[in-house]
């Protein structure tokens, strides 16, 4: 089945990583953003911020299976459930923020939103500007190409001569640019594949989880298929430098897992093989 085969090869990828157990965290010597309380006495806690507005803003782009809308514009799937019950736990209710993601931290230090909690790839430019989660999903950048060329671009040497739309600011914008090959930046991964579908680009490289659910028979994009996976990668969700958020959903994640919660509700979105042991 073609999702069970694109899991296997990107969880067979990832067996050769070190599993992050984290970046940063919240002991990491760097000094929290400063909050006001109302009394107007300055606090370093994120979650006193975040409890006292009553709302967790999180920053997100439309990527299925991880962050969507449903009929009634509800954002739903994996990263949005996990993000709800997390709020639930502190007392406050999760708002979703799409952002530009090549902004995205900006707009979590200009305190737009309180978390990136979107399918975030943990690289080294990610894990420098923000304190992060445990790893908690893997993943692997994939080619898409139209499936009726899909034979012409089974290995990495035959997809460099190629035009790619991807994502500005993504792990996969980053993989293309190690191919040395031509790009073109778009706003989401999910134009990405517009671009492709249209014919206005030859390939795009995107999500594996994100391949799985959005192209081939029975997807939205029945006329592309994904073909070489150029890495392995892990998820983590990031905060503020500093913030106290990191450490609770560290906890979150375990609880969640232990209590079987985190794999129901992967299993509802069909991603269930890519989560890892909290």
């Amino acid at each position: 089945m073609k999702t069970k085969k694109l899991l296997a090869l990107m969880l067979a990828g990832a067996m050769s990583l070190s599993l992050l157990a984290g970046c940063g965290g919240g002991n990491n010597g760097n000094a929290a953003t400063d909050n006001s309380d109302e009394s107007g006495t300055e606090t370093t806690s994120d979650l006193a911020y975040v409890q006292d507005k009553g709302t967790l803003v999180v920053g997100i782009t439309e990527f299925e299976p991880m962050d969507y809308q449903n009929a009634d514009g509800e954002w739903i799937g994996f990263d949005a459930d996990m993000a709800k019950a997390f709020a639930e736990s502190l007392g406050v209710k999760a708002e979703f923020q799409v952002i530009d993601w090549d902004n995205k931290v900006m707009e979590l230090d200009g305190k737009t939103i309180d978390v990136v909690w979107n399918g975030m790839t943990l690289t080294d430019e990610v894990t420098s500007a923000m304190d992060c989660t445990n790893a908690y999903c893997n993943n692997a950048q994939v080619v898409i190409v139209p499936a009726d060329v899909a034979d012409q671009y089974q290995d990495v040497d035959s997809v460099k001569g190629l035009s790619f739309a991807v994502e500005s600011g993504s792990a996969g914008m980053e993989q293309v640019q190690a191919l040395g090959a031509n790009y073109t930046e778009v706003a989401d991964q999910a134009t990405a594949l517009m671009e492709v579908a249209s014919g206005t680009s030859d390939a795009a490289v995107i999500d594996s989880l994100m391949a799985a659910a959005m192209v081939g028979e029975g997807t939205s994009y029945a006329n592309l298929t994904y073909t070489v996976g150029l890495n392995s990668e892990e998820y983590g969700v990031g905060f503020r430098k500093g913030s106290d958020l990191v450490e609770k959903l560290n906890e979150f994640f375990k609880t969640s897992y232990d209590d079987g919660t985190m794999m129901q509700i992967a299993e509802t979105y069909g991603v269930q093989a890519a989560i890892i042991e909290q």
